[in-house]
């Protein structure tokens, strides 16, 4: 049985509905094993990709709910996945194709129960002697929610439960010397694994990528590992799952430098953030929906959130996999995200609004420059960051990272100061930099009053002219309510900086009244998270909004 043409051939016949990823895959996936691309290294094995879904239907039982006690019957997608995932083989020496399956989809369809099961077989069943098998997240508590599941499968099964030993924190198969236990980002030590399998459940919650690239290195030495990454979206924006979303998009898409033959992606999303009203549209992010998950409560869902606005982004992340920010959020992630870059000889000899956010100590630094150019309504933002190295090793040090500034160094975003403070002489360094490098002069340099020390006067002798601002609603209200504006209608171009994207996206607004005059302000939406960024930006919006008319003049 090929479970993979019978899922596409119900997705082409409008029997099921998937996101756009999702049939390219499949497509794509089928096509190959009908015509193989001229001296394609693979062939599908149907029977391999069988294997593993007659061991879970045969052996693995529910434990929970209505069907504790039964056995399992996998959905059509899920043997479709799990017959791809385990089917194409190397012609050369038998051994799997796949080493790294990402599976995106929402809440509450079927992926821990699925998982539990591939990983009882990875153990067992897979022939592999002194097999490693870990089910993995970033909190413990996670981690062994997917690890539970196949301890109480193999309590329900019989034959299970006379081939393994439940030790105190492994499940052990004695056949091959084969062990399965849950890991976490807390775990102490990770040195000498030697991992054959593993799933990393709910990853949209790692800042970093630190126990994927740990488990992803502890299988060099096996000849068929295999990395089984499942999750829903989540509200950590420019971390891992977001580095990782794009990656497998763009696997899923098969875009040019993306040919990876290696990673089988599944993203199941709304192609459209307007689709959640649309209950025809919903199976696309939830696959199983009517047999697995509920439709009518999705649906009660659907209604919460019509009427009560701060639990739709809960709902888009958690049963649309929209990206969303935050329920406290100034915008919507669609708002921020701009992927628009120009290149810089277009912003070569301009005129240019500066700005800058000081740090005291510990904080990010940010500097730019807005600018605008004849006959284009475009606001173009360039922006540079400083941090101490003392920061970046704090950072480091913790396991739950904020942020991966290492990474935006080497990108060049970032610039680290040595010691325990930001050096603002690299500051002004970096405006000089603009003026003699691109031409680009600004008129005037917006600054937070407080933190400036000899900062500014080392500016004005370098002959940028300067201007204090007072940071707080009554100065931000009005340029915050239009850079908003700006940001939702597309209108910023600021050059797919990822720095200052998750500072917008942690970005949340207060407000205030007083005397019946309604003003706002940026905070953060969680206390370790940072907007300096955005505020850099604000108070370079600030600076327009005040020299406006006099700033276009020089256009002409």
């Amino acid at each position: 049985m090929n479970y993979p043409q019978l899922y596409l051939n119900k997705i082409l016949k409008g029997k099921t509905v998937v996101s756009t990823k999702v049939k390219a895959v499949y497509e794509r996936e089928c096509d190959w094993m009908k015509k193989p691309p001229v001296e394609f290294p693979y062939y599908f094995d149907i029977e391999a990709g069988l294997r593993p879904i007659e061991f879970i239907e045969t052996f693995c039982r529910h434990s929970k709910g209505r069907w504790a006690g039964k056995r399992i019957e996998l959905d059509l997608f899920q043997k479709a996945k799990i017959q791809l995932a385990f089917g194409w083989l190397e012609k050369e020496t038998g051994l799997r194709r796949f080493r790294e399956v990402v599976d995106i989809r929402a809440r509450k369809t079927g992926k821990s129960t699925e998982t539990a099961g591939v990983s009882l077989y990875m153990l067992m069943a897979d022939g592999e002697a002194g097999a490693e098998v870990y089910a993995c997240a970033n909190k413990l508590d996670q981690a062994k929610i997917i690890f539970d599941e196949a301890v109480n499968m193999r309590f329900q099964s019989p034959d299970i439960s006379k081939l393994t030993t439940k030790r105190q924190s492994d499940i052990f198969f004695q056949s091959t010397m084969s062990i399965y236990k849950a890991l976490s980002s807390e775990t102490k030590t990770m040195d000498g694994m030697n991992a054959h399998f593993f799933s990393l459940d709910e990853w949209h919650e790692a800042r970093t990528s630190d126990i994927f690239d740990v488990m992803w290195q502890s299988m060099s030495s096996r000849e068929q590992p295999m990395a089984w990454l499942i999750s829903t979206n989540g509200f950590v924006r420019e971390g891992f799952f977001d580095d990782k979303y794009r990656y497998a998009s763009s696997v899923a898409m098969w875009e040019e430098g993306f040919e990876d033959y290696r990673m089988l992606p599944l993203i199941y999303e709304l192609d459209n953030r307007d689709e959640w009203t649309n209950s025809e549209m919903w199976e696309k992010a939830n696959p199983g929906l009517h047999t697995i998950k509920s439709f009518q409560a999705l649906s009660e869902n659907v209604d919460r959130a019509k009427r009560d606005p701060s639990f739709l982004p809960t709902l888009l992340v958690k049963d649309f996999n929209i990206p969303e920010n935050s329920s406290k959020r100034w915008l919507t992630y669609a708002d921020i995200v701009n992927e628009e870059v120009v290149d810089m000889e277009y912003l070569r000899s301009s005129y240019a609004i500066g700005f800058c956010d000081l740090s005291s100590t510990i904080d990010l630094t940010c500097a730019g420059v807005l600018i605008r150019k004849p006959n284009d309504d475009k606001t173009y933002v360039l922006q540079r960051y400083f941090l101490p190295q003392s920061r970046v090793d704090l950072v480091e040090e913790t396991s739950a990272r904020e942020a991966p500034y290492k990474l935006w160094a080497e990108q060049g975003w970032l610039e680290i100061c040595p010691g325990a403070s930001v050096d603002y002489n690299a500051v002004t360094e970096y405006f000089k930099w603009l003026v003699e490098t691109w031409d680009i002069r600004p008129l005037w340099v917006f600054y937070d009053r407080a933190l400036s020390g000899y900062w500014v006067p080392q500016m004005e002798q370098n002959d940028f002219d300067m201007e204090k601002i007072a940071q707080g609603p009554f100065t931000w209200t009005y340029p915050m309510k239009n850079l908003g504006a700006a940001l939702t209608e597309k209108k910023v171009i600021y050059q797919n900086n990822p720095i200052l994207r998750w500072c917008l996206l942690n970005t949340g607004v207060k407000t205030l009244n007083r005397d019946g005059i309604q003003s706002i302000q940026p905070v953060k939406v969680a206390e370790r998270l940072r907007i300096d960024g955005m505020v850099a930006l604000l108070n370079g919006w600030v600076g327009l909004d005040r020299h406006y008319e006099e700033y276009m003049r020089y256009l002409r």
